[in-house]
C-alpha cells in the first residue's frame, strides 16, 4: 500500500473538517445531497463526455494503483540480475540464458530476453522494445488525463452548484433565518468542487504521472541492459552503464554492498 496517498487523504479530510469546526461553520451543512449530486455527478458526466468508454473502464484500476501503489523490480536488483546474466553469457554464451527466461516475472523483460536469445538484430530489438515503452507511456498519459480533467471540471461545477443554491435562496427572501441557511448550503457545492478538484483529482493525476515516469525509467533501463548483454559487454561495464539510473544514495549503497561482497570472497 502506498502510505503517502493514505496519509494525504487523511490529512486532507481532517484539515477541512477541523478547519470548519474551528471557524465555527456547522458541519451539518455538509449533509447536502444536491451539492454532492451536482459536483460528483456533474464531474462524472463531464468525464464520460470527454473520454471514450474504453479508457474510462480503467478508472477502478487507476484508483487502485493510486491508493495501493505498484509493485516493480528495484533498480539495484535489475543491475544485479543483468550482471549475473552478463557473467553467464561471457562464460557459456547467449543461449545459456534460455533456462533463465521462465524465471523472469516481468513480461516486458521476459519478452526482450527471448528476442535477444532468438538472435534478432540489435536495432530490431531496440526498435520493438522502445515502441512498446512509448505505447505504455501513452496509455499512462491517457489514464492520468482522466483525473486531470476531473480536477479541472470540479471547481467550475462548484460555482454552478453555488449559483443553483443562490437561485433557490432567493425564494426565501421573506424569511431571514431560512435565507442565511440557504446561502450557507449554496456554498457547500463550491467547497466540494474546490476540495475534490485540488485535493483529490489533481493530486491523484500527479501521482499516476510519477508512477508512469518510474516505470518508463525501469523499462528503459531494462532495454539498455538487454542490448548490453546482446553486445557481449563485461559485467563491470553493465554495472557502470546501468548505475547512471540510480540516485547518488542508491549508488553509494550499491557500491558499499559490492565492496562487502568482495571482502567476503577474499576472506573465503
Amino acid at each position: 500500500m502506498e502510505k503517502s496517498t493514505i496519509i494525504g487523504l487523511v490529512l486532507a479530510f481532517v484539515s477541512v473538517f477541523v478547519g470548519m469546526a474551528l471557524k465555527g461553520a456547522p458541519l451539518s451543512n455538509l449533509i447536502n445531497l444536491p451539492a454532492y449530486l451536482i459536483i460528483f455527478g456533474g464531474t462524472a458526466a463531464t468525464v464520460f463526455i470527454a473520454f471514450p468508454m474504453s479508457e474510462l473502464k480503467k478508472f477502478p484500476k487507476l484508483m487502485k494503483i493510486a491508493i495501493l501503489g505498484q509493485k516493480h523490480i528495484g533498480k539495484p536488483e535489475i543491475i544485479r540480475m543483468f550482471m549475473e546474466w552478463a557473467t553467464i553469457t561471457r562464460r557459456e554464451g547467449l543461449l545459456a540464458l534460455e533456462s533463465k527466461v521462465d524465471e523472469i516475472e516481468e513480461p516486458f523483460l521476459r519478452n526482450g530476453m527471448r528476442m535477444i536469445i532468438d538472435g534478432n538484430d540489435q536495432d530490431f530489438v531496440h526498435d520493438v522494445l522502445m515502441e512498446e515503452v512509448h505505447a505504455i507511456e501513452e496509455r499512462h498519459k491517457s489514464g492520468a488525463l482522466i483525473f486531470t480533467q476531473a480536477g479541472t471540471y470540479a471547481p467550475t461545477l462548484g460555482v454552478l452548484g453555488a449559483v443553483v443554491g443562490l437561485v433557490a435562496a432567493l425564494g426565501n427572501l421573506s424569511d431571514i433565518e431560512k435565507l442565511g441557511h440557504s446561502i450557507a448550503a449554496a456554498f457547500i457545492a463550491t467547497l466540494l468542487g474546490i476540495f475534490s478538484g485540488y485535493v483529490l483529482w489533481h493530486p491523484i493525476a500527479n501521482k499516476l504521472k510519477r508512477y508512469s515516469k518510474q516505470e518508463i525509467e525501469l523499462k528503459t533501463m531494462m532495454v539498455e541492459g538487454l542490448l548490453s548483454i546482446q553486445s557481449g559487454v563485461s559485467t563491470v561495464a553493465i554495472s557502470q552503464k546501468l548505475s547512471v539510473y540510480l540516485t547518488p544514495s542508491e549508488r553509494a549503497a550499491e557500491q558499499k554492498g559490492e565492496a562487502a561482497g568482495e571482502q567476503k570472497t577474499a576472506q573465503a
